[in-house]
């Protein structure tokens, strides 16, 4: 029997593509090696949010919130809970997609799955011991963390000293001193949180900024307010060796050893393409990344690739977009994907928040743009709630005054940001966005303010 799909990887990609073939009729198999939710939900996303939440309060409990006139004394955090509570969260989170599978009428492999070939009936997939059959292939098998070939890591990580995003996550005591290798979305939002419960935080980073494609001042502005609360910067600084707990560095200031308690590698991530059989079936990938289209198909006719395998866009949510355009193409429905308007967050408090144009990208790409920035205290909710704080909005317009870019610095940014992607989506311009009704007060009344002072 030849089943209509199959579909490697169950994270948020494989997940989000295997529910709607289900209930588009399809008969589908979802092959998943570890956990289902991959790794968003289960050593990414989702837990890093459990914790900085609970740093948050922490944060405020311990202080932050006398300048509300909230006095808390004694407050503590106790670490080992925060993470038994991440894993109730991860717990419920995981067995939610288990029910969406079902509800689909998903069959699912829980074991490693290869590509072994095709055949007169379709793609071949082996996993335990079995063979399956499909008419279509989505490939959706995310992404590993980046171990980079520093001397004396690889024996470091086999320690348990220096770890990734994954097990870090699972530290069942906070490390005095905590070196964090990577100044990008990881290794900031872990900064955070270790900087909030007590570590000693350094970072290390080889660019002349943190935040990896963020906003350069967006950067600056967020760099500084940490620096404040404790957290070291290293920048344009190259890790050169590792020998335990001991990280050599290298920058223009000379050589120089640093040392702490555990080292985590925040590097980045590479698309898991490894021993997957996907040579078996001639698939053209690109420094490792399987190459596709605008409609998520693959070089090989009836296979595509969805989420951090294919390495355009890292972000889960992107993932769940690819994953609905590769499944309404299967079904013969017309869509693409875009990849100009993903929306982009650090969870940092406070959060970063972006989509589109920057400045930087703009006057790379040669475009004609317009920058209006406005200080968030334009939005009397941000006063209300943010004593002190020195937050701001970047957007960027085209010539007709069509918005191209949007950045924020400031809380709850996360939850507005949506709102400029929907308006770069659809080509709005400032006129037409400035028509639409905000409820007040909200901070997210901030972008309308903007608007109006372009009309």
């Amino acid at each position: 029997m030849a089943y209509d799909l199959l579909i490697i990887g169950g994270g948020p990609a494989g997940y989000r593509a295997a529910e709607r073939a289900g209930h588009k009729g399809m008969s589908v198999v979802l092959f998943e090696a570890r956990s289902l939710g991959g790794v968003c939900l289960n050593e990414g996303c989702m837990p890093t949010k459990t914790l900085l939440y609970s740093a948050k309060i922490y944060d405020y409990a311990k202080g932050g919130g006398e300048k509300y006139g909230v006095t808390a004394t004694g407050a503590k955090i106790d670490h080992a809970k925060v993470v038994e509570r991440k894993d109730k969260v991860v717990k419920t989170l995981v067995s939610g997609v288990a029910m969406q599978m079902k509800g689909a009428k998903v069959t699912v492999v829980a074991a490693p799955a290869k590509v072994a070939g095709k055949n007169a009936e379709g793609f071949v997939v082996t996993a335990d011991g079995k063979e399956y059959v499909g008419k279509k292939l989505i490939i959706a098998s995310g992404s590993v963390a980046a171990v980079p070939p520093i001397p004396g890591l690889k024996e470091s990580v086999a320690a348990g000293i220096s770890l990734t995003n994954r097990e870090i996550l699972d530290l069942k005591e906070v490390p005095k001193k905590l070196i964090v290798l990577g100044g990008g979305v990881i290794g900031l939002e872990m900064a955070s949180y270790f900087n909030s419960i007590g570590s000693e935080v350094t970072v290390v980073e080889m660019m002349d900024r943190i935040g990896g494609p963020t906003d350069p001042e967006i950067s600056e502005c967020l760099k500084g307010l940490y620096e404040k609360k404790g957290v070291k910067f290293m920048l344009q600084t190259k890790a050169v060796a590792v020998n335990g707990g001991k990280l050599s560095i290298e920058n223009k200031d000379g050589k120089a050893e640093i040392e702490a308690d555990k080292i985590l590698v925040a590097v980045g991530r590479r698309p898991n393409t490894a021993n997957m059989g996907y040579e078996n079936i001639g698939l053209y990938m690109e420094r490792g990344a399987i190459k596709t289209d605008e409609e998520m198909k693959t070089n090989v006719a009836g296979v595509f690739a969805v989420g951090d395998v294919n390495g355009k866009s890292m972000l889960a949510h992107t993932a769940y977009r690819e994953a609905e355009v590769a499944v309404n193409i299967i079904a013969g429905e017309k869509d693409r994907m875009e990849y100009n308007a993903i929306p982009a967050v650090i969870y940092t408090n406070p959060e970063v928040s972006s989509v589109g144009e920057t400045e930087e990208t703009a006057k790379a790409k040669g475009l004609k743009y317009k920058v209006v920035k406005l200080p968030l205290q334009f939005a009397g909710r941000y006063i209300a709630e943010n004593e002190g704080g020195n937050g701001f909005l970047k957007m960027i317009f085209d010539p007709d005054k069509v918005l191209i870019g949007a950045a924020v610095i400031g809380n709850p940014s996360s939850e507005m940001i949506f709102g400029m992607a929907i308006a770069i989506t659809r080509k709005l311009n400032c006129y037409d966005m400035a028509k639409v009704v905000f409820p007040h007060p909200t901070v997210g009344e901030i972008f309308r303010e903007a608007l109006i002072m372009q009309i």
